[in-house]
């Protein structure tokens, strides 16, 4: 069989930057690729096969209820939507009519307003809400968020990623604690996170997962918390979420991925650690490099080899050249100004380090 990269003249990649959407994120597993291929050959009842999905994955994952929506970013914006509208149907056919409500803030803190391939107040901008910036870029804390809490707040919205930033910043905890004495909804943004039970048990209303990334997934997403939330959430469907509907097969796939998830789970960080050692130990071998093995900035459970070079000038060099090969090589580059580049294997077998390896070498080489 003709293979896809060759009909399409597409070069092979090498995914050592993470679950990253530019690269289509993760790789299925057959059970779930065989989900999609027996949905994907029967008829539902959509609404029906919605909220029935809903309720399962909220059995499983110990909310009150869940929604199946077709990324993350669509999470975010329908979650704003129905938190605006609070089952609406007037809202719900003109979700941008301002006369319907007045309460469209999102009070977000300062460093949690990123950019994670588009800025995220974009997301709340489509979902019909207004950000409101609590803190500074480099502190918030409860007193900075409750000062920014009006009358015109529709909900506090709290980033859980390695985007935002990390330090001063007030915890989840203190959030859920502010939305309480305040009286507001709390969304998180927990897209890339592995933990599908903490945020909700800690009180946040709203939690949004990125179905592709930690649970390896088809392209989807998972909204989950508590009532009514989450079907205010679900009637968005008939609204702005048209334009990000998601098939049956997509849906099928995640219940199914989620499922394996919680029963196998994700390569544990000692695993991890004894993949990278190897790898690191070919790394060092390299001339004018330093390498290292390091946890993810954030504080999640993974870890990453770490390569040190002289300059940014030689890291962006080494970039290119590993982006510009076949197979291309994409590494985690947010460092790259210091002369820093990570290499995240969960999606990369030792054939492929050994690859990256002798890349390297021929790039160092003519350095």
């Amino acid at each position: 069989m003709e293979q896809i990269h060759d009909k399409l003249q597409l070069k092979q990649v090498i995914n050592a930057s993470g679950k990253m959407t530019i690269l289509g994120v993760s790789k299925i597993a057959d059970d779930v690729a065989e989900s999609l291929k027996i949905a994907g050959q029967q008829f539902f009842e959509m609404d029906v096969l919605m909220k029935q999905t809903g309720a399962y994955l909220a059995n499983l994952l110990k909310t009150e209820d869940a929604q199946i929506v077709s990324s993350a970013s669509a999470g975010i914006a329908l979650s704003v939507a129905g938190v605006i509208g609070k089952g609406s149907k007037k809202h719900l056919y003109d979700p941008y009519d301002i006369s319907l409500t007045s309460k469209r803030q999102i009070v977000l803190p300062k460093g949690h307003n990123v950019d994670y391939g588009v800025p995220i107040e974009l997301m709340v901008k489509q979902g019909g809400g207004v950000v409101r910036e609590a803190g500074y870029a480099n502190m918030c804390t409860k007193d900075h968020l409750r000062a920014q809490i009006t009358a015109e707040t529709a909900a506090i919205l709290y980033v859980k990623s390695h985007h935002t930033v990390q330090k001063s910043m007030l915890t989840v905890e203190e959030a859920v604690s502010v939305a309480r004495e305040m009286a507001v909804p709390l969304i998180i943004d927990a897209a890339a996170e592995e933990d599908v039970f903490c945020y909700t048990a800690a009180g946040a209303d709203l939690v949004i997962y990125s179905g592709a990334k930690a649970f390896e997934g088809p392209s989807s997403g998972l909204v989950i918390g508590r009532d009514p939330y989450v079907s205010w959430v679900r009637l968005q469907a008939k609204g702005i979420g048209r334009t990000m509907k998601i098939g049956k097969e997509n849906v099928m796939g995640l219940v199914t991925a989620m499922e394996r998830y919680l029963t196998v789970g994700s390569e544990s960080p000692q695993a991890m650690k004894q993949r990278l050692i190897p790898f690191v130990e070919a790394l060092n071998q390299l001339p004018a490099v330093v390498a290292e093995i390091v946890q993810d900035g954030s504080g999640r459970a993974i870890y990453r080899a770490q390569l040190k070079l002289a300059t940014a000038e030689m890291a962006q060099s080494v970039i290119e050249g590993q982006r510009h090969g076949n197979p291309a090589i994409y590494t985690r580059d947010y460092l790259s100004n210091r002369g820093v580049i990570e290499y995240d294997i969960r999606s990369v077998d030792e054939a492929e380090m050994k690859l990256i390896v002798t890349r390297l070498q021929e790039i160092l080489k003519e350095k």
